[in-house]
């Protein structure tokens, strides 16, 4: 069953449920697909479909820390829930230590030494962990392992 399908089935379950965050949710991603299919002109593939899961995932996540300088606990409650529905559709997501060791691997891989080569790393790190890490907690570990005391 194609990602598209999987949304869709989850769609009919959660209205005929009345679960009104998920039907939600769901509507969302599913709006921004058939935006990105109209615009294009093409029929998106699972792998795109993941694409904007994972922006989406993301805008959520930024939206959080807005709600916390808001101090809107509710707001920040309703969009934890909704990134836990997105997750749902992306692959599992890497912990801190499992994407350190990518990054290690990559930077003895190129030879990358100093913070000044980070667009390097990125460009070679980003295509393996595509949609099991968000690229901020990737640039973070990255300057972390590359930057070294003294400089």
């Amino acid at each position: 069953m194609s990602l598209k399908e999987q949304l869709m089935e989850d769609l009919k379950t959660a209205m005929k449920n009345k679960d009104k965050l998920k039907k939600d949710t769901i509507t969302m991603v599913r709006a921004a697909i058939k935006q990105k299919e109209i615009d294009d002109r093409v029929e998106l593939s699972d792998e795109d479909i993941l694409n904007i899961l994972s922006k989406q995932l993301k805008e959520k996540k930024s939206s959080i820390e807005e709600f916390e300088k808001g101090n809107r606990q509710d707001l920040i409650e309703q969009t934890n829930s909704e990134i836990d529905i997105l997750l749902n559709y992306l692959p599992k997501q890497l912990s801190e230590g499992e994407l350190t060791e990518i990054i290690k691997d990559v930077i003895k891989e190129n030879n990358i030494d100093s913070p000044k080569q980070m667009g390097i790393l990125m460009k070679n790190v980003m295509p393996k962990i595509k949609g099991k890490a968000d690229g901020k907690m990737v640039s973070k570990i990255a300057q972390t392992l590359l930057s070294k005391p003294g400089e």
